[in-house]
């Protein structure tokens, strides 16, 4: 077994063991739980204080001058929270925001660094979230681990509003609207805290929050409002202008690899689509290289658009094609109408 055979071989076994912990159920299950229940417990009453704190003013807080709005989450990791605020940015701009998002850009090389993303930046410098989402959306986005100093470039970059991705538990940012995305397949599993569950905090929470997005529900039903993300048409990973129909790739054998929050979901909607998935799954925020895409035959390759940002550092060694999945979230008409009924709130309170 090659060195990147057998770290892909360690790392989906721990993800496996992970998801079985906190999803899944058996007596290994149950027992992983009550072993590191304490741990949960201390790690839930550590989260709490910290918040109090910041709520009572023992830590210093920043509010920026413009209304910013908060998308995260509870659960350890991907729920579909870039997708959103692509969205989401789009819709600020329809009513005539110049928007800006802020993230810690997680997994970059350097991430004490202030750096505004460009489209052309390598994800390694910026992360592959920040990445994605200023080329989609051609937004000013800023990565820095001090969100409260990226905020305040970003608003003398000339920002009407923020958004922070990922910044629901980052206390330090004084918010306007809270958004927390949901997994709707995998919903909060076992319900605990770190380590024995996949909750960075009690769901407790979610009472305290503007809106709660079920990614994957159908329509509303009283609990929040629904997320969908819709594939598109596929493009090719050296040339976006060479495109195809999904539908064109039906009932073919296809290499799907996916590095996200949960691949499975991606893998699901391939075979929703008629396509014979040949799985390949990768932790979320998974660095590759030019050897995970090689197999020893000539099915087609799909991938995730997060994927594939960090793949055109690469892209000239590849001998196969690569076709790249792009999604856009297709979310509840209320969460819009929310989002600027606050806003309009917000914007009277700041001009007071």
């Amino acid at each position: 077994m090659s060195r990147s055979g057998a770290k892909k071989w360690l790392q989906s076994g721990l993800q496996q063991w992970v998801e079985q912990t906190w999803y899944g159920g058996g007596v290994a299950s149950i027992v992983s739980r009550i072993v590191l229940s304490p741990l949960s417990l201390l790690f839930c009453s550590i989260v709490v204080l910290r918040r109090w704190g910041y709520q009572w003013g023992l830590f210093e807080r920043y509010r920026p001058s413009v209304p910013l709005v908060v998308v995260g989450n509870l659960s350890v990791g991907g729920t579909g929270k870039t997708p959103l605020v692509v969205t989401l940015v789009d819709e600020l701009k329809q009513l005539g925001f110049k928007p800006a998002v802020v993230s810690r850009g997680y997994g970059r090389e350097d991430e004490q660094r202030l750096l505004e993303v460009q489209p052309e930046a390598h994800p390694a410098e910026v992360g592959d979230e920040p990445l994605l989402i200023a080329q989609r959306t051609g937004a000013i986005v800023v990565v820095a681990r001090d969100r409260a100093a990226a905020a305040a470039y970003a608003v003398e970059r000339g920002a009407t509003v923020l958004v922070a991705d990922d910044g629901l538990q980052h206390y330090r940012l004084q918010r306007d609207l809270e958004i927390v995305v949901v997994d709707h397949q995998r919903n909060f599993g076992n319900r605990l805290c770190l380590p024995a569950g996949p909750l960075r905090e009690p769901l407790s929470r979610l009472q305290q929050v503007d809106a709660v997005v079920y990614n994957g529900m159908d329509g509303g039903n009283g609990r929040g409002y629904s997320m969908q993300l819709v594939l598109e048409s596929l493009y090719l990973l050296r040339d976006k202008n060479q495109t195809i129909l999904l539908a064109e790739l039906c009932g073919q054998k296809v290499h799907a690899v996916a590095g996200i929050g949960n691949p499975e979901r991606f893998f699901k909607q391939l075979e929703e689509s008629g396509l014979e998935v040949i799985p390949h799954p990768y932790p979320d925020h998974y660095q590759y290289n030019s050897e995970n895409f090689e197999f020893m035959d000539d099915y087609p390759v799909v991938t995730t658009e997060k994927d594939a940002v960090k793949c055109v550092p690469f892209q000239d060694l590849l001998t196969v094609k690569v076709w790249v999945a792009p999604v856009h979230a297709e979310v509840d008409q209320g969460l819009k109408q929310l989002l600027k009924q606050k806003l309009n709130q917000i914007n009277q309170m700041y001009n007071r």
